[in-house]
């Protein structure tokens, strides 16, 4: 059962937040869907953004601007949440772990393992959701995100390889077994032995393997989290395996939305060029 919380008239289209009783956490969770105007006559492209630490579905819903960038394209947007959330899951007093700290993998680690399995939401239960209930194309799907939601949304990209036309980042978590924004968490969540982790480090992936989806990568150089990040790592990866794809060092700009808003309109022109392929 999926119950609609509110639906707003937005560029056209409607922007719309929904709650549904997810079988893979084990709770309710929350998501934003954007439809443009183009949803009322048919199936229309569906773009994922997954959030960052701290983050619900509503941060980038009002803050990321990609609403009226969308609807010019003719895109829908997904905002899902960052982590099962409520009574009885379990959480952590520090901000990057526990609920709105997720990092989009399935925890197999106790008090985790039971609701955080946030893999399985995004990339199987959450899409039969929103193809089952909303016009969109299944075959016409591109991610982007922000700093865990950029390591989210390249890991998925590089894993699931037929399902994404493209994939872009604003600041991601590029490294995470090397950072203490990863190997904190991987080890909550995972556990210890670390050839686990790799699966979930877009470095490690794109050494291993490279990326077919089309790649756009903006990160700011005055980026307050620049060494847990650790763009380099990504930056060399891609050139030893001369990986396409586009990573922009945008000067002066820092991790906050306001650098998102920023870049937003090309963020989404280039997935629209994609889909359109």
């Amino acid at each position: 059962m999926m119950e609609t919380l509110s639906e707003n008239a937005c560029f056209g289209g409607v922007q719309g937040v929904y709650r549904h009783a997810a079988i893979t956490t084990g709770c309710d969770m929350t998501f934003g869907l954007f439809l443009p105007a183009e949803a009322r006559l048919h199936p229309v492209p569906l773009l994922w953004y997954l959030s960052g630490l701290t983050c619900t579905h509503e941060n980038a819903m009002t803050k990321a601007h990609m609403q009226e960038h969308a609807a010019k394209h003719g895109l829908a947007v997904v905002f899902p949440d960052t982590s099962p959330r409520g009574e009885g899951v379990a959480d952590d007093a520090a901000f990057d772990l526990g609920q709105g700290a997720g990092f989009y993998v399935n925890a197999t680690q106790e008090p985790w393992a039971e609701h955080f399995q946030m893999w399985d939401y995004i990339s199987e239960e959450l899409p039969r959701l929103l193809m089952a209930n909303f016009a969109l194309e299944e075959d016409r799907q591109a991610i982007t995100g922000h700093s865990m939601g950029g390591h989210g949304a390249l890991t998925l990209a590089m894993r699931l390889p037929e399902r994404f036309a493209s994939v872009s980042a604003f600041s991601p978590i590029a490294n995470p077994t090397a950072s203490d924004w990863g190997r904190k968490q991987f080890s909550a969540y995972l556990g210890t032995d670390e050839s686990l982790w790799a699966a979930h480090d877009a470095t490690l992936l794109m050494r291993e393997a490279g990326l077919r989806s089309e790649l756009l990568i903006d990160q700011g150089s005055k980026d307050q989290f620049l060494d847990l990040l650790r763009p380099e790592a990504l930056a060399e990866a891609m050139a030893a395996r001369r990986q396409p794809g586009v990573f922009r060092m945008q000067a002066g700009y820092d991790h906050s939305y306001f650098f998102i808003a920023s870049f937003m309109a090309d963020h989404v022109a280039f997935h629209a060029k994609a889909l359109s392929q």
